[in-house]
Formats: C-alpha cells, structure tokens, sequence
C-alpha cells in the first residue's frame, strides 16, 4: 500500500454490468480488487452492484435487500487490508429509495452519500423512483477529502461547488452516462471540464460500457488535474482496469499523465454503438443468434453486416423473400451481400402466399382498386415467415427499418416492423448510407467479422426500393432522403415547427407540412415496434413519447 498522506494508486474500473443479476455483479467487482491488490481505491460506475437503469424493477422490495446483504459482503472483504472499493448501489430508508454510493474500507461500509441531482429528462426517470438526498458532504477517507458526486450531480453545478466549499480535495464522479452522438467531447471539455474550472479541483469521471436494451454505454472515462489538463483517457467501448498515480504538491492533488485514448469519429463511433447494443442484448437475452430479411437493399445489408459483426457470421441467418415484384438485380445483390459477409442465405418464395390471400380475399376485395392493402399483405407475408423460422429454430428475428422510415410510418405494422430488435431504430436514412460506405472500406474494431467489403456497391448507389409493386421508388411518394432528413430532424431532434423548417432550409411549406403530418400519425406505429439502440438526444420510445391521440399541427 502507498502512503496516503502523500501518494495514492486509484484504479478506474470501467466495466459492463448485468441489470438484476447482483451476484454476478459483486463477483465481477471482486474480481477487479483481486487484479489491482496493491491499489489504494478502486471506483466502480454508478449503480454497479445492480446494473443501470434498474428501471422499476428497483421498486421490489426484495432487490434492495438483496443488495444491503451483498454490499455488506463486499465491505466485509475489505477487512483484508487490501483496496478500498467506492460501489454505486441502491439503499431503502423506510418507504424512499436512494440511488446511493458507498465507500467500503477496513471491513465496513464507512460512508454511503445519496444523489442529489435526480434527472427526469430524456432516457431518464429517476424523481419518479428515488427521492434525491442532500446536499452530499464530503467524505474524511485516510486522511484525504473526497467530494463524490453521483452522476447528474456532476452535470451540474451545485454539487460540485459545495464540495469545494467543504474543503474537498479531489471529486470522483461515477456514472452511467449512455451514448449519444458527440456525447464523449461534451461530457469532457464542456460538463466536467466546467466543474474543474469552477472549483479548482482535479476530477474522476468514470463511466461503465455496455448495452441494456435500448441504451448503450460508451465508457469515454478520464481524469482532469486541477488545471484543466487531461492526465487520463480511457478507451471507448471497450472494458478497462485504469491504474491512476497521484501525487500530493503544494496542498493539492495531481495525477501522473497516462495515457490518452484516442475515441472513434463519425460514423465509426456509431457503428460501435450498433454492435456492443445488439451483441449484448441477443446474448444476455441468451438468443443463439439472429435471422432478418435480406432484401438486396441498403437497410437489410448494413443489419446483416452490423449483426456478423456483432456475433460472428455463423449465428447470422438471412433469407431472401422474392415476390413476382422482386427484380434481378435485388436477387444478385443479396446473394453477393450474404457472400460477401459468410453468412447463411436461404430464399423462400412468398408468390404461393400472395396468390393464397389473393385467392382468400378475393370475394370481399371483389370491384375494389388495387392499393397499399396488397402491398402491406406481401410484408406481413413476410413477417409471418420469418417469424416461423425464428419460432421453430430459436434465433431472434433482426428488424430492418431506418428511422426516416418509421418517422413517417413507411414500415408496416406486423409486417417488417416485426422482430425483437432494431440496431438502425435510431439511424435517418442518410446516415445508414454513411454507415455502408464506411464499412464497405473498414472492419471495426470491435468486429467477430474482420471482412471487408460486405455488400456490392450497388446496394449503395441504386434507388430505394420496396418493391411491393411494379417500378417502385422510396422518392415515387417521399422528398429525397436528404430532404426529408434534415426536415425530420427538426421536427423530431429539434421539436421545430413547420414555419421553422422552411425558414431554415427554404422548403416547400406544403411538403413539410404532409411531412409533419405523416410524422404524427405514425405514432401508434412506433408505440409497437421492436426496441433499438439509442443514438440521437430524441430516440423514439425514451425519448420522444407523443400521445397517440391528439391534434395539434404546427402547420
């Protein structure tokens, strides 16, 4: 052990979590102090003892004693003289739970401190389960002053400067911050770097990795001395032991320089969200791998691609569903897509299935237009299909739909909005052409699949397609994607209007208009889809949660 009046080996463990599964979660724990015997303090993210977001299955009784017990546990291994452990847990105090931290040392629990700073926007919910503890005091460990704000606490000011004002030496922030796109900089030249310049105090952040259904934590942990410098960048997306040296000069604490983590840039960064979300949530839900539609467009090709990458291409099952509508050319670009990726193809005819319902329907169909009905018919059919297979030999059927899409309800409901889940729910349409070019000329890092490309080029270049009639074109019925993108940003990210829209990007007011409307209508749409990762500030379903029902228009 060092000698904490002057010296101090903090470890970082920026690590995965199991939502539920406490045993696991403290064994892991234990593991981590087991490697680094020789540490003065390992810090482990928020809530690490019961996973996050523990969601309402905190609300049982049950899963907070459980975690009394094991937290106890815990503190008893410490009597062992070895590191001390700072643990992100849940505490009960009569009928109010406290998301809670608590420094375990010498064999007991010598400090517990309760957030402050609940957040209850976005994908987040926490004044409708916790109740928020005080202001936290600082906590007296070995000789040093330990301010330990909780997450949201750190995001904003308050905690922090009170802290400084009890005379804290050192702010460690332990969290559990998802994903988002540009989050990474933010988190630390604009948040944390701001409550390093207005104390004057180093600062730990510490954040966990992982996926947990539709979130997906990034990591992105680091260390900034008290001017400003970054001593410590941790990787992002990966799981990491950070062994960090600190030094006691003119009163204060500074951190040795490590290293500095270089973290991935658009649209790589994306695409790892895609794969740590879906790689998690199929084996943790223990699915023996995924099958999805392979129609030789763009959707279906980067879903298969980012689910051999996320599993490996022998737990990935595609199948081609040609109809009398399906061209040559989609037939040849899934084929060489699912070659290109080695992953199993198999093609089945849905022509006996549609010639069956036309046959089925004929007498109530009799002297009405053929319309959008026979078209959803051929999805559904589709659907069911894949379905069966997914039903008869286990894998989870992969959903393909971009969020440009469902935002004006162009997927059909039971039809190819059906499956388990969605790695591009959150994508617009012009960012899943980002994605196939970037990966048609790089592998991930975080790839079982090291090939490269993985679809023909003319998946990319050619028009969209449904082809659920003769000729179709996604731009026979929708402005251009990137049109259509940048006004459903607005309306979606930026909660815009329709006179916004237009003023900005000088569109036609009658277009955004039909835009918005299609957007609203489609709610109930996306109120049954299959989850899917989070990527942008406004993700449909934690998000963005509309009324089904109503009539507002800004139009």
């Amino acid at each position: 052990m060092t000698d904490a009046a002057d010296t101090l080996t903090i470890v970082l463990a920026q690590m995965t979590q199991a939502v539920g599964d406490l045993a696991a979660n403290a064994d892991a724990m234990r593991a981590v102090r087991a490697r680094h015997a020789q540490a003065d303090l390992i810090l482990y993210p928020e809530f690490q003892l019961i996973g996050y977001p523990p969601e309402d299955l905190v609300l049982k009784p049950a899963l907070a004693e459980r975690a009394a017990k094991l937290l106890a546990e815990l503190a008893a291994d410490t009597a062992d003289g070895g590191p001390a452990m700072l643990v992100g847990s849940v505490e009960r105090d009569g009928a109010d739970l406290y998301n809670i931290v608590a420094l375990l040392d010498g064999g007991h629990v010598v400090a517990t401190r309760r957030k402050h700073e609940l957040p209850n926007y976005g994908t987040f919910d926490e004044k409708r389960i916790f109740v928020p503890g005080p202001l936290p005091d600082i906590v007296e460990w070995r000789g040093i002053r330990l301010g330990l704000p909780i997450c949201e606490d750190g995001w904003l000011p308050k905690v922090s400067r009170h802290l400084a004002d009890q005379g804290a030496e050192l702010l460690i922030s332990v969290n559990g911050s998802p994903y988002e796109i540009d989050k990474d900089e933010r988190r630390l030249s604009q948040v944390f770097a701001g409550r390093v310049a207005e104390t004057g105090l180093p600062l730990i952040f510490l954040n966990r990795i992982g996926g947990q259904d539709e979130l997906v934590f990034d990591g992105c942990s680091f260390v900034l001395n008290s001017d400003g410098s970054t001593a410590h960048r941790l990787t992002d997306w990966e799981a990491e032991e950070r062994v960090t040296r600190w030094t006691k000069k003119d009163g204060g604490w500074t951190c040795d320089a490590g290293a500095i983590a270089e973290w991935e840039a658009h649209p790589a960064d994306i695409y790892s969200a895609m794969i740590v979300s879906l790689r998690d949530y199929v084996e943790r839900n223990r699915f023996p791998g995924v099958v999805l539609g392979l129609s030789g467009g763009i959707d279906s090709a980067i879903c298969a691609a980012i689910a051999a990458d996320a599993l490996g291409p022998d737990r990935v099952w595609c199948v081609m569903m040609p109809s009398r509508f399906t061209s040559l050319a989609s037939l040849d670009d899934a084929a060489g897509c699912a070659e290109l990726i080695g992953c199993k193809l198999d093609t089945i005819s849905i022509v006996p299935a549609v010639e069956a319902f036309d046959t089925m329907l004929a007498g109530s169909f009799a002297d009405v237009e053929v319309d959008i009905t026979e078209e959803n018919v051929q999805s559904r059919i589709r659907g069911v299909t894949l379905m069966a297979l997914s039903n008869k030999f286990g894998p989870m059927l992969l959903t393909t739909g971009n969020k440009s899409e469902m935002s004006v309800g162009y997927a059909t409901i039971y039809g190819d909005m059906a499956g388990g889940y969605n790695p591009l729910k959150d994508a617009y349409k012009m960012t899943v052409f980002a994605l196939a070019k970037w990966r048609n000329e790089n592998v991930p890092r975080l790839s079982r699949n090291r090939v490269a490309p993985v679809m023909p080029e003319t998946i990319i270049t050619k028009p969209p397609s449904a082809e659920l009639r003769p000729d179709q074109k996604d731009e026979d019925s929708l402005p251009p994607y990137a049109d259509l993108d940048r006004m459903l940003h607005m309306l979606v990210e930026e909660e815009a209007s329709v006179d916004d829209v237009v003023a900005r990007h000088g569109f036609d007011r009658d277009a955004v208009v039909r835009i918005e409307r299609l957007l609203m209508l489609a709610e109930y749409k996306r109120r049954q889809a299959p989850p899917g990762v989070k990527l942008s500030t406004r993700n449909f379903g934690r998000d963005r949660r509309y009324p089904i029902t109503h009539s507002f228009r800004t139009g």
